[in-house]
């Protein structure tokens, strides 16, 4: 008997979940059939005449695979059906990974990307194409292509020294005999074919009312990151100072209240793992040395000020693992979080599901694409649609 009631709590708690889902979640769907090619890293974009866009790379691996490219699908305004897959970008026998779709405030559609030198992500070369003609019912008619070469200069150096210092005192080495972590990065940040390669894309720009567009970076040489600024609508850039921590990579950066700039980035460095935090006050040239917040991260993160003020929090939230996203919603800029749902929870811990993009479209609904990886042959971009006035904790 007690092993039936405890049963049919479970089952009543397990529902409730589901409950809590269904009631935010408005619409869900795979982009397109799920398949054994690796499909990785989408971006979202709603383009004004309602039609939405979406991209991610694909092919038999990621880095070391030359036929990687950028692929894209479009789903047109008051249409269910995805578009059938078809081609944005491809650097021919060079992978192309990590892209980013944006407009800027002139409407000009922007695909950032990847183009992975010698297939190693250090060698990493940031390439851009543009285009004012994208309402068809395909690929966008590109006018534009070009990279994006950014050269820090000795500041950057200085930045990293001055910073390290800042944060909590690390001892960890490889072993008795080897450099320590710090000095380590240190030592590499005054090579300036090393700081001016490698910086990847990841999460979509904060485009500012000034008419300044942060497009967050980082690099897995100097397991850091970085924000390319540019002040003439995405046409030229500059690199910002580095966001120095142990390890925050891949930032999602939002404008407070205040004007402050904030970065949420995944954390790739030492345990326990969680989300690091980095605050701007010269709107994204220079940030604080990262902290660790108290939410737990091994993936990815993403980050939006919504319409009515609260932020949204997009990401796996866990330790151990990618099975699970949830979203989580504050109304006092991140200090605490009041609501959250889970939008995937596997709880046989076997699948992966990362790398989200998150928007809010007029009507204040947010839209999600990410991996969704259930198994090894298993693979497509999911798009989800969720009312944030419907979270509830689960």
């Amino acid at each position: 008997m007690k092993k039936l009631i405890s049963l049919l709590i479970l089952s009543i708690a397990f529902k409730a979940g589901l409950f809590a889902q269904s009631a935010a979640v408005l619409q869900q769907t795979l982009i397109f059939p799920p398949q054994e090619k690796h499909v990785h890293g989408s971006s979202i974009v709603n383009l004004p005449n309602g039609d939405f866009l979406v991209a991610w790379f694909q092919g038999s691996g990621e880095r070391t695979a030359d036929d990687v490219r950028i692929m894209g699908a479009r789903l047109k305004k008051g249409e269910k059906k995805w578009s059938e897959p078809f081609l944005m970008a491809d650097t021919p026998d060079i992978p192309d990974c990590n892209p980013v779709l944006f407009l800027n405030a002139q409407g000009k559609l922007f695909l950032i990307w990847i183009a992975v030198q010698a297939n190693i992500w250090e060698h990493s070369i940031l390439r851009f194409r543009t285009s004012t003609n994208y309402n068809g019912n395909a690929a966008p008619d590109w006018n534009w292509q070009d990279d994006i070469l950014l050269k820090p200069d000795n500041k950057f150096a200085d930045e990293i020294e001055k910073k390290f210092k800042d944060l909590p005192s690390y001892s960890a080495g490889w072993a008795g005999y080897a450099p320590k972590y710090d000095d380590m990065i240190i030592e590499a940040s005054k090579d300036l074919p090393k700081r001016s390669i490698g910086w990847m894309t990841r999460i979509k720009p904060l485009l500012m009312e000034n008419g300044r567009v942060i497009l967050p970076l980082y690099s897995d040489g100097y397991n850091l990151s970085m924000m390319a600024i540019s002040e003439d609508n995405g046409n030229t850039w500059k690199p910002g100072l580095p966001v120095v921590g142990r390890g925050p990579i891949q930032p999602a950066v939002v404008q407070k209240k205040n004007g402050n700039l904030v970065a949420y980035m995944r954390d790739s460095g030492d345990e326990p793992t969680r989300v690091h935090v980095s605050e701007s006050s010269d709107k994204g040239v220079s940030w604080t040395a990262t902290k660790k917040t108290d939410i737990p991260n091994t993936a990815s993160v993403e980050l939006l000020v919504l319409k009515d003020g609260k932020w949204a929090f997009f990401g796996n939230d866990i330790d151990d693992g990618r099975y699970q996203l949830s979203l989580r919603i504050s109304d006092d800029e991140g200090k605490t979080w009041k609501w959250k749902s889970f939008i995937e929870n596997d709880l046989s811990k076997k699948g992966g599901y990362s790398y989200p993009s998150l928007i809010q479209t007029a009507d204040g609904m947010l839209h999600i694409t990410y991996s969704h990886h259930p198994g090894k042959s298993k693979k497509s971009i999911k798009y989800v649609v969720v009312d944030p006035r419907k979270i509830v904790n689960q």
